[in-house]
């Protein structure tokens, strides 16, 4: 998307005028089943799992008091876990309606988790937020975004679960997260429909930024690794095309650092990617609307991004023992 279209005002509440519990119960009555966490992520997953790995339940969502049901949170693990192997965390589908970094941290599952697991610890969370999955959704039926509130005292069940989940893996003796791969996409609807969501759910004046068009990666401002984002954007370059800045150098209006890299801070917004220590992190966005990107383009991108950063995390640890 590279222009904007002029949007009406937003279906629910009072343009200036944060929701209340009546807008929000507007909001969710709207929200309707699309496709199936069993069917497509949980069934896919134990199907393929390689011999090399396991997978574990850490929690369950349980929105019945909403009328929206219990979804079990699914976590795979390397079975061969060393305390002397660097960690790696690969996290997908905090926003459940990005397709690609659920169906891409399972196609890498399928294809590369075998080969890692013999030099690294894996642990991978690949659907945090399965009824947003469902009904293709930023927001849990709380109408929360869950990549908003990865913070002690978490009011998001998705963010609250996956932090505890990562923190029973790599306790504070044991140990820790060496890298972070965070799988999102940014879409069209992030301008015609999620942004204008929050926006009045906040009762705020929607500020529009053009949807770039190509991949690119959100890096934490407070480690930024420049070296490190620059490998991961080489290796997906050769996969599908990197997003060129707007007018102003920006991409979604944060300055573009180098090529198809912008900095966010990470902790101070609760995102994700601020879940861990990490020295090494990224969050990947993919397009998935791009008129020449196409569905199994955009799960490839993902997987090279996870590749290039375990390539490039072992190949610092040789770096660094032989200085």
């Amino acid at each position: 998307m590279t222009s904007q279209a002029p949007l009406p005002p937003y279906p629910i509440g009072t343009p200036g005028t944060p929701w209340g519990a009546a807008e929000r119960a507007a909001w969710l009555a709207n929200q309707r089943r699309q496709r199936s966490y069993e069917q497509e992520v949980l069934a896919p997953l134990r199907a393929t799992l390689p011999a090399q790995a396991e997978v574990f339940e850490y929690g369950q969502l349980d929105y019945r008091a909403l009328g929206q049901g219990v979804f079990p949170l699914v976590a795979v693990r390397s079975r061969d876990w060393r305390a002397d192997r660097p960690t790696v965390l690969v996290t997908g589908g905090v926003h459940g309606y990005e397709t690609s970094g659920v169906q891409g941290a399972l196609q890498w599952l399928r294809e590369d988790f075998a080969r890692h697991a013999e030099a690294v610890n894996l642990l991978l969370l690949p659907a945090i937020s399965p009824w947003g999955y469902e009904t293709i959704n930023r927001w849990n039926p709380e109408a929360l975004d869950p990549n908003r509130q990865f913070r002690a005292d978490s009011p998001a069940q998705e963010s609250a679960l996956a932090m505890a989940c990562v923190a029973a893996q790599a306790p504070r003796n044991g140990p820790q997260i060496d890298l972070h791969i965070d799988l999102h996409e940014t879409t069209d609807t992030d301008a015609s429909e999620f942004g204008p969501a929050k926006a009045a759910r906040d009762g705020l004046a929607f500020e529009w930024h053009a949807i770039p068009d190509g991949f690119y990666l959100v890096a934490d401002g407070e480690r930024p690794e420049p070296a490190f984002q620059a490998a991961l954007i080489a290796a997906v370059a050769q996969v599908t095309h990197i997003a060129k800045p707007d007018a102003d150098g920006c991409l979604i209006g944060a300055p573009l650092q180098q090529p198809g890299v912008i900095h966010y801070a990470k902790r101070e917004l609760g995102l994700c990617g601020s879940m861990t220590a990490a020295r090494w992190v990224s969050t990947t966005e993919v397009y998935p609307d791009s008129a020449t990107a196409s569905p199994a383009q955009c799960n490839a991108a993902q997987v090279a991004t996870i590749n290039a950063a375990i390539d490039y995390l072992l190949k610092e640890r040789v770096r660094q023992a032989a200085a």
